[in-house]
């Protein structure tokens, strides 16, 4: 019988896998274009009210990511797990779920409606993407095929992106653009997508089924039942996964590159309208020409991966230095006071369109190849563990961020509403947007030349794993695979894969003076 991870990937799989991401980089798009907007205007909340629904989501959502990594890596030892799978049955629950997204746009009803409606799509979102993102890595091995997954999941992030701010505004042609049901027709559109995609998904993806049988010998089976068991494994899993060099090196490009365009993506708006003179159409005329010129730019490093072979951090380096390059034009043309023409102006955000998409890509693509790093060190596979502390540490990081830019802004002297700012309130935003948003890049920039997975060291590291499992001796590890095994685990050769018992007793009798 042939085994999952020898099925083939091609442009169809992956474009079936991929489509969930109109979901996860088009649902929160259009919540943060629109929501706010609607529920101050449309539905009679106060800004406080709709911000404490933001706020109390936030906090709820950073608990749910992991723990629903938890429970799809457990899941598979229940009768549910075992007939749908640990991974894709969230998805088949989910999918008929998402005409819940367009409760979420009714108007006339009480706070508490809306509070429950909203951390009912915060529950939804954990339940599909966590075990969603898993699937890359749970469907194959091949290095090329995860990067054709995560390439083409991109792509329609950023699709998801383009719509969220494109469909509105098509609706608004029929309705008028000061009409709540523009607002309950668009949530209802995107319901029925997301349906439809998430569905599709589930149709077109497999998990790795034959993981339990593999893994039965582990310590893991010994692991107690009860509520406070389940949640101590949990926060043990969490800090477990910094345990691997790798995923650490991963964590620090992730979180510090993201982080960087959430500051310059806050701040900009402020930037064109104060520091450049020019109106909030411009802003919106570049920022959706970046995020148009994304889609093939994820494509374009797709190809320099797969077909040129350049490693994710040579990718990334090239990505980073084009931001780089960006943000040095922008700094100029503000010190400067130059009058730049639209049509170079769009050309630069064609640039930053590009390399923002290797950005969002490669990080993504490399997280797929993860667990497999940690399989070898652990025996284990906790895909649910790694997407669940990505979700975590991202959504954290991004709610301090925000909270930062508030607190530089006020302190600079900032003018709520005003229509020119004091020049300490525009040195804050032109220090946010490029120093900020440099230093972060920086960061990312120096760790990729200590971040060692490739193409060629995740085969090694594959063959190592299917060798092990074979039976095959620590001992006849060559000398090339246990440079790879310390680079990306960080331990030994011979401090890996035997977790039991026995294994720590025979490596303590081969040590000197034992």
């Amino acid at each position: 019988m042939t085994k999952p991870t020898e099925r083939k990937v091609g442009y169809g799989v992956a474009l079936g896998y991929g489509v969930t991401d109109l979901f996860g980089g088009g649902a929160f798009a259009v919540i943060g274009t629109w929501l706010l907007f609607f529920y101050t205007t449309y539905c009679g909340l106060s800004v406080l009210e709709a911000g404490s629904i933001f706020a109390i989501a936030r906090v709820i959502d950073a608990l749910l990511s992991p723990i629903m990594g938890y429970i799809t890596d457990n899941f598979g030892n229940t009768w549910l797990g075992q007939k749908f799978g640990r991974r894709r049955f969230f998805l088949l629950i989910s999918a008929p779920l998402m005409f819940l997204y367009a409760l979420v746009w009714v108007t006339d009803m009480n706070y508490w409606y809306y509070l429950g409606t909203y951390l009912s799509i915060e529950l939804l979102s954990a339940m599909v993407l966590v075990p969603w993102e898993t699937l890359a890595a749970e469907m194959t091995n091949r290095f090329s095929e995860r990067t054709r997954l995560a390439g083409v999941r991109m792509m329609c992030s950023s699709l998801g992106g383009f719509l969220a701010v494109s469909v509105p505004g098509v609706i608004m042609q029929f309705t008028g653009k000061d009409n709540s049901l523009t607002y309950t027709l668009t949530g209802s559109v995107f319901a029925v997508i997301y349906f439809f995609a998430v569905l599709t998904t589930w149709a077109c993806t497999w998990e790795a089924k034959d993981v339990r049988e593999e893994y039965a010998f582990t310590p893991d089976n010994n692991r107690q039942s009860g509520l406070l068991n389940h949640l101590k494994y949990l926060v043990i899993d969490l800090f477990s996964a910094f345990k691997i060099r790798a995923f650490r090196q991963h964590i620090i490009i992730y979180i510090s590159s993201f982080t960087a365009m959430d500051v310059f993506g806050s701040v900009f708006t402020y930037f064109v309208v104060y520091g450049l003179g020019r109106d909030a159409a411009a802003v919106s005329g570049w920022l959706s020409i970046a995020a148009f010129v994304s889609i093939p730019g994820t494509f374009g490093f797709m190809m320099l991966m797969n077909k040129l072979n350049m490693t994710p951090s040579g990718a990334l380096r090239l990505s980073y230095s084009c931001i780089f390059a960006v943000l040095a034009f922008l700094f100029v043309v503000y010190i400067n006071h130059i009058v730049v023409p639209t049509l170079l102006f769009s050309a630069v955000f064609v640039v930053l369109g590009v390399a923002r998409a290797g950005l969002y890509y490669i990080p993504w693509n490399i997280y797929s190849f993860i667990p497999g790093v940690d399989e070898i060190v652990t025996r284990q596979r906790r895909e649910g563990i790694f997407a669940g502390v990505m979700v975590l540490t991202r959504k954290s990081t991004v709610a301090l961020a925000i909270m930062l830019i508030g607190v530089v802004l006020q302190e600079s002297g900032f003018v709520k509403g005003g229509g020119s700012q004091p020049i300490s309130a525009l040195h804050a935003i032109i220090g946010l947007m490029v120093f900020a948003t440099a230093a972060l890049l920086a960061i990312s920039f120096w760790m990729t030349f200590r971040f060692k997975l490739t193409q060629k060291n995740h085969k090694i590291l594959i063959k190592e794993i299917a060798r092990r499992k074979l039976g095959g001796n620590a001992e006849d590890c060559d000398d090339e695979t246990r440079l790879v095994i310390k680079a990306l685990t960080g331990r030994a050769w011979d401090e890996v894969w035997d977790a039991s018992p026995e294994g720590t007793q025979k490596r303590a009798a081969l040590e000197p003076g034992s």
